[in-house]
């Protein structure tokens, strides 16, 4: 088992550190730039919108005091560009909600 972690762990740093060690010899085209651009918003999305939304096979959809304090967050953000207040904000949102309801 712990071979196996090894190997992964080596796996996972080969491929990361790859573009670090030759990106600068190979040109990125225009179109692979502009899609890499989309993935760290389209990972949180996959990362954040289950936990937000935790619909019940066949069952309705309901919502939550996260999906609360996330509403919360993302109008601090549209007004402040602040990521701290987000942060702020958001986890402030969700304790005082959980503590009420």
């Amino acid at each position: 088992m712990l071979a196996v972690i090894g190997l992964l762990t080596l796996c996972s740093a080969i491929t990361r550190a790859g573009y670090f060690v030759v990106g600068n010899r190979i040109p990125l085209t225009e179109n692979v730039r502009r899609a890499l651009r989309y993935a760290p918003p389209a990972a949180l999305i996959a990362i954040i919108v289950p936990e937000l939304l935790p619909w019940a096979e066949g069952g309705r959809a309901f919502f939550d005091v996260k999906l609360l304090a996330a509403v919360v967050a993302v109008v601090v953000y549209a007004r402040t560009r602040s990521t701290i207040a987000v942060i702020l904000s958001g986890m402030g949102a969700f304790w005082l909600l959980r503590a009420l309801i």
